[in-house]
């Protein structure tokens, strides 16, 4: 079958914007830069469309990334984690209240300051895992080019300087507990059916148009399973990789026509938010990893349903690309 000229363009196209987000996210994650796959791919592909090359990726390829993302992000939930929550609910509640307040002080500062509209203040001023913060964001419609700037340079910040310089005061940043499991073909019914059943949840959110159905649909899914035990089976890393280079690529194709001045402004955001966020949030340091990883299930649990909240309240369009 030959391809018409349009459709062979668009396929092109596209095959050139995964090759050079392949290459960014390898090339960062070898230099072992903080959010390799990701960072590396948004900006190759960014510098790739600024100095004009035609970036863009298919929309159905994204939705299929949407949903593998909320697969991997509901694997985070695990029966030692939701105990650890009712362990320690003190806490927890403290906790939450202060990502709340992280996420009004950063949303507030660059609405009022950067001129933002209220659904990219949120997704820039999200406190959750980039490739979480990019599917939400390029799902909901916000302002990719902004939102991956802003998070871009706080990822950085957090991951390079910020245990850098508690190291010389003799401090130590315990690594969030990540769940693990299998992903072989020893397990390959669980990964069926982890994957039918977060495919299911995903179609019904998405037809009860539920804000980042596909993403929050797929990760509810995932979440249920995991957190009841009822497996432990995990996607392949290939698998996860694979969709957040390709959502890098995607945040990195909004960079078509993107002027100086616009990028001096993002920068601006981004450190200012940087200050803020800093402002009113807190460390754990030399915790147990069942207690922090408690915390960080918590954190993210509020985290992405007050952005499924906002988004719904805010009523914001999903863009096509």
């Amino acid at each position: 079958m030959v391809l018409a000229p349009p459709a062979r363009r668009i396929l092109i196209d596209a095959v050139e914007t995964l090759a050079i987000a392949l290459v960014g996210g390898l090339m960062f994650t070898y230099l072992g830069l903080p959010a390799g796959l990701v960072s590396g791919s948004v900006l190759a592909v960014a510098i790739a469309a600024l100095l004009g090359r035609p970036m863009r990726l298919p929309l159905p390829l994204a939705r299929i990334c949407y949903v593998i993302v909320g697969i991997l992000l509901g694997a985070v939930v695990t029966p030692e984690t939701l105990r650890g929550i009712t362990t320690w609910p003190v806490s927890i509640v403290c906790l939450m209240l202060c990502s709340l307040a992280l996420m009004l002080a950063t949303s507030s500062y660059l609405r009022v300051v950067h001129g933002w509209d209220s659904l990219s203040a949120l997704m820039g001023a999200s406190p959750g895992a980039m490739a979480q913060v990019i599917a939400l964001s390029s799902e909901l419609g916000a302002d990719l080019r902004a939102v991956a700037i802003v998070q871009t340079v706080r990822v950085l910040l957090i991951v390079i300087g910020l245990p850098n310089a508690l190291a010389l005061f003799g401090f130590m940043v315990p690594a969030v507990a990540v769940a693990r499991g299998e992903a072989d073909m020893a397990v390959l019914g669980q990964m069926i059916l982890l994957v039918a059943v977060s495919v299911s949840f995903a179609v019904a959110f998405l037809y009860l148009r539920f804000p980042g159905g596909l993403m929050f649909g797929a990760l509810t899914g995932s979440a249920l399973l995991h957190g009841s035990g009822f497996i432990q089976a995990v996607l392949p890393w290939w698998i996860g990789s694979g969709a957040v280079i390709t959502l890098g690529g995607l945040v990195g194709s909004r960079f078509v026509n993107t002027s100086a001045r616009m990028l001096v402004g993002y920068l601006g955001a981004a450190f200012g938010s940087f200050s803020v966020s800093m402002a009113v949030s807190a460390l754990a340091l030399h915790l147990d990893p069942v207690y922090v990883g408690a915390h960080h299930l918590a954190r993210f649990l509020v985290v992405t349903f007050s952005i499924a909240y906002a988004a719904r309240r805010l009523g914001r369009p999903e863009k096509s690309s």
